[in-house]
């Protein structure tokens, strides 16, 4: 079977899906919740919310790394004609360690980065160490972050991640948990609190959304 997707037509698909998530972005109505107030963090989702970052403030310092394989070229493409900067690592030890030492120095320069913890590949809500790494390295602390939306436009695709994204008009919120500081911390206490916080935001999200219909939130000018 041949693949859609290739070296000779990334190009072409990568513009087109930028142009439709543009037309996209003009109907979805995305609020921060909780949005946190420092000076520097690294974000962490789950990999089936990687469409989060439309939502985040100071695009032009964040770093978001993206997977080398040719769907990480799609998404590479759009990110950066977002605003945002590009981290590009497989998921092969040499490639991890070398987007690794690329993140560290984005933190050392002040600047925040974004990384899915259970991607490129899973498996599924498993959070993996290069975050923690980042985070114990650099004393940066780490920001949970979750989406939502009761809308029947946010859609959810059958794939491993399980990614949801907006298509049509959509309120979303973005749902943010209390930064996690590594300091005094273990790797292992580290990853069950980050776990622990990207679980409670899913469970507590449906309720923030409620809340703010409820106050009346996209109805505010």
């Amino acid at each position: 079977m041949v693949r859609l997707i290739n070296r000779k037509n990334i190009k072409f698909i990568s513009w087109g899906i930028y142009k439709l998530l543009k037309i996209q972005e003009m109907m979805t109505y995305l609020k921060n919740i909780d949005y946190p107030e420092l000076d520097q963090y690294i974000y962490v989702t789950w990999h089936s919310n990687q469409f989060i970052v439309h939502g985040f403030k100071d695009k032009n310092k964040t770093s978001i790394l993206i997977s080398n394989s040719l769907d990480g070229d799609i998404v590479s493409y759009v990110a950066q004609n977002w605003g945002f900067k590009t981290k590009r690592g497989s998921t092969g030890r040499k490639g991890a360690i070398a987007a690794t030492k690329q993140l560290y120095e984005e933190l050392k320069n002040g600047e925040n980065v974004v990384i899915t913890v259970d991607g490129p590949r899973g498996p599924y809500h498993e959070v993996k160490k290069g975050a923690i790494s980042l985070s114990m390295d650099t004393g940066v602390p780490i920001v949970p972050v979750d989406w939502y939306s009761a809308d029947k436009t946010f859609k959810e695709m059958n794939s491993w991640d399980k990614m949801r994204f907006p298509l049509g008009p959509c309120r979303i919120v973005n749902v943010y948990g209390k930064p996690i500081y590594p300091q005094g911390k273990t790797e292992e206490e580290l990853i069950k609190e980050v776990k622990n916080s990207l679980d409670e935001l899913e469970k507590i999200s449906p309720q923030k959304f409620k809340e703010a219909i409820e106050s009346g939130l996209w109805e505010k000018k």
